[in-house]
């Protein structure tokens, strides 16, 4: 149940709170928001809608592989219903097979027929058997089946140089090379497209716990001689080698790499630096993803919004090496990492996700829009079954989480001109906790529509927004609202659509389009003229 602290001044709203209907008090006066629609920003980078699949829990056997012999619905082993709902949010990119799993995984093992494949321990993720039954071929099929890009992520704590190049010319080489012949032997006789190669994950943790000079040393090795041999993977379409960045708000992978970049000769390079950071409420992660209350709430945000600043800080430790913003920030770990629910293998990080997740996905996208002339991809962790996911699934059963609704509402962003957004964002306070109460960005869509996306982060009271177009008239906005009776409501199994997105409409008033922002809320609607 979501309780509020609310002080005693107000225990007559606290009572109304505590039905299952949450009351809201009546909207302020209008909040001014002016689009800049003639001063266009960078482009929001598909791949900034990016997901994560780790070998960990049922993330992978369950949530996406259950076996051609199985009989739930699948493709070659892949259940049907996940490939369908994550081709309707159009994943750019899926990176695979870890975090902490990557550094330990040799790809050797989950290669050929499937009862010659090697069982192994995962030692990382709760001690389960790990069959190998996924491996390179199955996931080049699985991102083929859902129309994304592969993002792999090589071994370098464990592995060596040459491992991760013969990984890499196995999936990329012409046919006619024994490394092609393998490959076509195992069913796939054209070269795989590896879109981004990432060189290693969190090498100052479980990624070998390196120093930031000894890994970038490291990383040049890598980033020298592990090619892409696909013909068709050139100019822009060329691998992007991603290294090892930050954790969180520590400088020294950034400052170690960058300045690694700055004086690289023709030899080597690479085109991007990873970031990774968790909304957590704190280490190690101990809040409910079901029972939580308001300053939970409202310090969970606080903690989400506080990504602004990191990249913030880390991009202008690039900017003094890479001024023209060719290396990409790629946040490719990023969520609400909550305690594992009673009762579960503490080692998979099972946790329930509720419309609290959805609007911290919204408010972490938002940060990513602003700063996408530096930021162009990023992977939400992970996305079926663990952490923060889009997907839960239980044997032959699936729903949909609130986050899933987040990525299919923010579709329009994908590839859109970033439009800045004007406006006062207003005070929402909880206990010594103040935050911002609504949140917004706006962008152009590739087919020239504009479009507005308005989280009201106060779970109390509504907002109401007076929307201005500058240079232009807009007389109506349609589009979709995400809210629910309460911040913990969450989907299940036996009730899938109580979270759910709902048609929205705004029309224009007497100052420009009104849009009744309802407390707890997401609404993305297109301006129309």
């Amino acid at each position: 149940m979501f309780r509020f602290a609310r002080p005693l001044a107000v225990s007559a709203m606290a009572l109304m709170l505590a039905t299952p209907a949450l009351a809201q008090t009546k909207a302020d006066a209008p909040i001014p928001l002016r689009v800049e629609a003639a001063t266009p920003g960078a482009k929001i980078d598909r791949h900034i809608f990016g997901q994560f699949a780790e070998h960990l829990g049922t993330g992978i056997y369950g949530g996406v592989w259950v076996g051609k012999d199985s009989t739930i619905p699948n493709v070659r082993g892949i259940r049907k219903d996940v490939v369908e709902a994550l081709r309707a949010i159009k994943v750019p990119n899926v990176r695979w097979p870890g975090g902490c799993f990557a550094d330990e995984y040799h790809w050797r093992h989950g290669i050929g027929p499937a009862e010659a494949r090697r069982k192994t321990i995962n030692s990382n993720w709760g001690g389960a058997v790990e069959p190998n039954t996924f491996g390179t071929d199955e996931f080049m099929d699985f991102v083929d089946q859902i129309g994304s890009e592969a993002y792999v992520s090589v071994n370098v704590g464990s592995g060596t140089v040459q491992e991760a190049a013969e990984w890499v010319e196995y999936m990329t080489a012409d046919p006619a090379t024994t490394a092609g012949k393998e490959r076509a032997a195992n069913g796939h006789p054209a070269p795989y497209k590896v879109k981004f190669l990432g060189l290693g994950n969190e090498s100052w943790s479980c990624g070998g716990a390196m120093r930031p000079e000894y890994y970038a040393d490291e990383m040049k090795r890598y980033a020298r001689f592990v090619r892409n041999y696909n013909p068709k993977q050139t100019g822009a379409e060329a691998m992007q080698r991603i290294a090892v960045g930050p954790n969180q708000a520590d400088p020294a992978y950034t400052e170690a790499v960058m300045a690694a970049y700055k004086s690289h000769d023709w030899a080597w390079s690479l085109e991007g630096l990873s970031l990774h950071s968790y909304t957590t409420g704190g280490w190690p992660p101990s809040y409910s993803s079901t029972k939580f209350d308001e300053t939970a709430y409202a310090k969970l945000l606080k903690e989400t919004l506080g990504m602004d600043d990191l990249i913030t800080k880390h991009s202008a430790i690039m900017d003094k090496y890479d001024p023209e913003k060719k290396v990409t920030l790629a946040v490719d770990e990023w969520g609400v990492w909550l305690a594992p629910l009673e009762g579960t293998n503490p080692g998979f990080l099972v946790q329930q996700n509720s419309l609290r997740d959805a609007i911290v996905a919204a408010l972490n996208l938002n940060i990513f829009a602003r700063h996408a002339d530096r930021v162009r991809i990023t992977n939400i962790a992970q996305m079926v079954n663990v952490l923060q996911a889009m997907i839960l699934t239980d044997k032959d059963k699936m729903v949909l989480t609130p986050t899933y609704h987040v990525y299919k509402m923010y579709l329009p962003f994908q590839d859109a001109t970033f439009v800045p957004v004007s406006l006062d964002k207003g005070v929402y306070t909880q206990g010594d906790i103040t935050l911002p109460r609504v949140d917004a960005i706006a962008a152009r869509d590739t087919q020239g529509k504009l479009w507005l996306a308005v989280t009201n982060l106060d779970p109390v009271r509504a907002a109401k927004i007076s929307a201005n177009v500058a240079g232009a008239k807009s007389a109506s906005a349609k589009g979709q609202i995400l809210t629910a009776a309460r911040v913990d409501s969450i989907n299940t199994f036996e009730a899938p659509g109580v979270v759910v997105p709902k048609p929205y409409m705004a029309k224009a008033g007497a100052k420009g389009l009104d849009l009744d922002i309802p407390a707890k809320s997401i609404v993305v609607v297109q301006l129309e003229p």
